[in-house]
Parts: C-alpha cells; structure tokens; sequence
C-alpha cells in the first residue's frame, strides 16, 4: 500500500496542474459512504504522525468457470504507519452482505475474513487477503463454507488494468482502481451436511487455480490517524 500512497501523492500534484481548484477530475466519481468506525487504533509503540487509517469499499464479482456470482458491496478498513520508522500495518474488519447465488435455489455466499492481510503493495501484486466464504440457506447447516478459518483461501490480487488509478478527491484523498486475481484455488465445500455434494455441484467445486477470477472495483479514502 505504501506504493499506491506513493502513486496517490504523484498523481495529485499532476491534477493540480490541469484541474480547476476543488476538483479533481472533469467528470467527478460518484462516491460511496466511507465508514472510519472500525479503524484499528495505532500501536502503543507507533511512530507518531505516521499512521492513517484505509476504508476500502468495493465492488465484486467472483466467476467460477463459466459461473459469475455478483458478491455486490464489499467493506475493509486497516490502519497502515511506521513502528521504530519501519512499515507496519493493523487490520480492522471486513464486511459483506450474503450475496445471492443466481440458479443455486435461493442459497447466498458471505465472505469473512480468513485471519491474514497484507497490503504493502510492490511490482508484483496489490495485496493479499485470506478468506473464506459461508454458504447460506434454509437447508443448509450454519458451518458450510468455501474454504475455513483454518483453512481460508488465499487470495493474491493485482493491478486491473480495465480499471485505472484513479484519483477522485485531493480533500479529502481518495482513489479508485480495480484488482484482480485469477490464480484463486477454490476447494471442495466443507461442513454442508448430507448436501455437500449438491453444493459443490451447483458451484462447479473443486476449481483450480487458474479456473477462477476474483475481480474488485475499488474506493479507498484516508484518514490520519
């Protein structure tokens, strides 16, 4: 992440050659609501004036084989500064609604954070993320998931070239852009009872790496912290 701050700064001091005061681009974004309330605190050591906190809200679309399943809005916050003035970072939350799986007869997919994060961009990928996702219906026990928190799927997301950085506000600094992973690895469903098999039928599960793309369009504003 300390790469896209890097890319946010570079790009705000070349809008502030060609835009008119107060305006970042000719044709403005619409923006989300950004939600700060569950910024992880800095730590008790942190270097002081270097942290900031990152609400993430985004756009996704999972595509299993030939299956898309729209996951609609997606929400992270993580604080990222400097502990003894090396890079440090704490995550916060990550939210999302069940989404609705179309032809699955009325089942939905809830992603929940896997127990590992790290945003520190570089040349070779945006992030990366553990997750793992709930499988929710009326039929269906409360345990079945794609992947476990013992066991999430890692995901390793890089830059999408369909979607461009972009900066939105210079006050407050906010950016868009899109990421993408396509060397997701989905593995069979697990703790679905007697209907395992129907589930990873309806889902085309197991499905290699390679087989699957995990694509999000995303809003980050930031805040000091």
């Amino acid at each position: 992440m300390r790469r896209l701050l890097a890319a946010a700064a570079a790009a705000l001091s070349a809008a502030a050659l060609v835009v008119l005061p107060g305006h970042a681009s000719a044709v403005p974004s619409p923006l989300p609501d950004f939600d700060f309330s569950a910024c992880p605190a800095p730590p008790a050591n942190a270097d002081p004036g270097t942290w900031r906190c990152e609400a993430f809200v985004s756009q996704g679309v999972l595509t299993i084989g030939d299956r898309e399943i729209p996951l609609g809005e997606l929400r992270l916050t993580f604080s990222e500064g400097k502990v003894d003035r090396k890079y440090a970072q704490v995550f916060g939350e990550l939210r999302h609604a069940p989404a609705r799986i179309r032809g699955t007869f009325g089942a939905a997919m809830q992603l929940k954070y896997g127990g590992y994060s790290d945003f520190l961009s570089d040349d070779e990928r945006r992030g990366e993320l553990d997750l793992y996702a709930v499988l929710r219906h009326p039929l269906l026990p409360k345990g079945c998931t794609v992947g476990t928190l013992d066991a999430p799927l890692h995901s390793v997301v890089k830059d999408d070239p369909a979607v461009p950085f972009e900066v939105i506000s210079q006050n407050p600094t906010t950016v868009k852009f899109g990421v993408v992973d396509t060397q997701l690895a989905l593995p069979r469903a697990t703790g679905c009872g007697h209907l395992a098999q129907v589930a990873d039928h309806l889902l085309g599960l197991p499905s290699p790496s390679g087989a699957n793309t995990f694509k999000q369009v995303t809003y980050v504003q930031f805040k000091p912290l």
